[in-house]
């Protein structure tokens, strides 16, 4: 009697192998236009434009908003005051372009707390407090931020130029 030995490849060789196919195929895709070749670019008259990248994000309608900001960078309570007018852009703030374009993508959800019950990664970002008061598209905003925890960090950073360049971080 014969036995017929069988060898199973690992869970992820297949994996790799999928993948590489995967690649493979996209690579080969091509739309074309009549008459044209793979090599050719699809154009029309209609066409919407360059699109941006993947890590670009569009950009953002303007923000109108009056605002106070202020941040305590060391954690120490020695406290920096900004105010800050979007549309037009002004205030005392030392760079209000930044941080009103930084307020326009982010929207006025960026003031939001975190919501209860949520799992934030558990690291520390520094001592860094803010508060900001005022308006934003005509909403009242009255929001604390830290960096606390992971949560609290992303937060932050969604905002970051709103707090100044000297708001402590590297």
């Amino acid at each position: 009697m014969s036995r017929t030995t069988t060898h199973a490849r690992p869970a992820g060789a297949a994996m790799v192998g999928a993948v590489a196919l995967a690649a493979l195929l996209l690579a080969g895709c091509a739309s074309l236009e009549p008459g044209g070749s793979p090599d050719d670019p699809v154009s029309s008259d209609d066409s919407p434009g360059p699109t941006p990248s993947p890590t670009e994000e569009p950009p953002a309608e303007p923000v109108t908003a009056d605002l106070t900001i202020v941040v305590d960078a060391t954690g120490e309570g020695a406290t920096q005051t900004f105010t800050l007018t979007c549309s037009p852009d002004g205030g005392d703030h030392p760079d209000p372009a930044a941080a009103c374009a930084a307020l326009a993508q982010a929207g006025v959800e960026a003031f939001a707390p975190t919501p209860r019950g949520v799992a934030c990664t558990e690291q520390w970002g520094g001592p860094q407090v803010a508060t900001v008061q005022g308006t934003v598209d005509g909403e009242q905003i009255s929001a604390r931020f830290d960096r606390t925890n992971g949560c609290e960090i992303s937060r932050w950073d969604r905002l970051a130029p709103v707090f100044g360049p000297d708001a402590g971080l590297v």
